[in-house]
Parts: structure tokens; C-alpha cells; sequence
């Protein structure tokens, strides 16, 4: 470039001026409520965790996703249930009741992690059974989890007990009703008296 060769004066503010707007194509008019079911829920115990399910066509573990596995309690029913989600995608990764029949079982060479089977996961839309390994990051952190679970799972059991009517009672019959009674059971099993009797009566 030479002495004489000047570059073109830039003009103040003219990168500032050059701010280009669009305008959407669709307005959102109405923001839409999204629901995640678990409104009605108070989370009782909230860890993170690695979770994965037995594949029995392979016959091998596979990776279900890693996340905050959490223990949420119905505000009405009192039951609780554990609700896993995917980290980012938040998508459900385990749900189910934790209900009494449901051992954990320490998993073969680890202290970290707790194996178990349950008959109803709903995490992919139809209930399941499935056979579930759960790991933690430590021994400590796996053992807090297996103590709030079987929590929980006393907590669903004593639910279920306050949940079950009361037997109906039947009311009390009157004298007169309890000897008719009596008098048809002594004529036979399907109550008819005979004429004969009908007469010594």
C-alpha cells in the first residue's frame, strides 16, 4: 500500500446502526402449561445416580441414563414412588411404586450399588417388570439411598392399611327374625317345610 492510499473512513455508530430485526413468523399468543405429573408430589430425598436394566434378550446390563433419582410423596394417597430423569433431556428413566415386596440386593462386587426387581416401571409408558441396578458415587451414598427407600417402602405399606375400607358390618337381626331363622334351617336346607309340618305346627 502507498503513502497516498488511504483506507475508507468507517463512520461512527455505523456497526451499531447495523443491528438487523426479525420478526417471527408464528406469535405465541398463549403460553402453554407444561406438566410433569408430579404437581400433587413432595420430593422426600433426592440423590444422583447411574442407573441401568437387565436386557434378558441379550442377557447383559445397559446403560437406562445418569440423573437425580428422587422419592416423591403423594400429598393425598401418602404413597411414594421413585421418579428418575436424564440429565438435559429430563426425560423419565425410572418410575414406579416402592412397594414392601421390593429387596435390594447388594450387586456382586461393589459397595456402591443396589440391584432389585420390580414388577410395574412405567418409565416408557406400559408397565414393566424389570430388573434395575442402580449405582452411586460412593458406599456412603448407596447406603443413605437404601435406608430412605426402605423408608419409603413402610411408609407405602402403612398407606395401603389406612387406604382399605372397613369390613360392612351386617346389623343385628331382631328376636323374631333369628327364630324364623332357626325354624327354616330345622326344616332343611333349602327352607321349605313340609305340609305335615305345616299341620303339627
Amino acid at each position: 500500500m502507498s503513502e497516498h492510499e488511504t483506507k475508507e473512513p468507517v463512520e461512527a455508530g455505523a456497526e451499531a446502526e447495523h443491528d438487523p430485526q426479525f420478526d417471527p413468523v408464528i406469535k405465541l399468543e398463549h403460553k402453554v402449561e407444561v406438566k410433569t405429573n408430579e404437581e400433587d408430589e413432595d420430593v422426600q430425598f433426592k440423590i444422583r445416580a447411574k442407573l441401568f436394566r437387565f436386557d434378558k434378550e441379550s442377557k447383559e446390563w445397559k446403560e437406562r441414563g445418569t440423573g437425580d433419582v428422587r422419592l416423591l410423596k403423594h400429598k393425598e394417597t401418602k404413597k411414594v414412588r421413585l421418579v428418575m430423569r436424564r440429565d438435559k433431556t429430563l426425560k423419565v428413566c425410572a418410575n414406579h411404586f416402592l412397594s414392601p415386596e421390593i429387596k435390594l440386593q447388594p450387586n456382586v462386587g461393589s459397595d456402591r450399588s443396589w440391584v432389585y426387581n420390580v414388577t410395574a416401571d412405567v418409565s416408557d409408558g406400559e408397565p414393566a417388570a424389570e430388573t434395575l441396578a442402580i449405582r452411586f458415587a460412593n458406599s456412603e451414598n448407596a447406603d443413605l439411598f437404601k435406608k430412605e427407600f426402605e423408608s419409603a417402602q413402610e411408609a407405602n405399606k402403612n398407606a395401603s392399611n389406612e387406604n382399605v375400607p372397613a369390613p360392612e358390618t351386617t346389623p343385628a337381626k331382631s328376636e323374631d327374625q333369628t327364630k324364623k331363622d332357626q325354624e327354616t334351617s330345622a326344616h332343611g336346607a333349602d327352607g321349605a317345610a313340609t305340609s305335615d309340618d305345616k299341620k303339627e305346627a
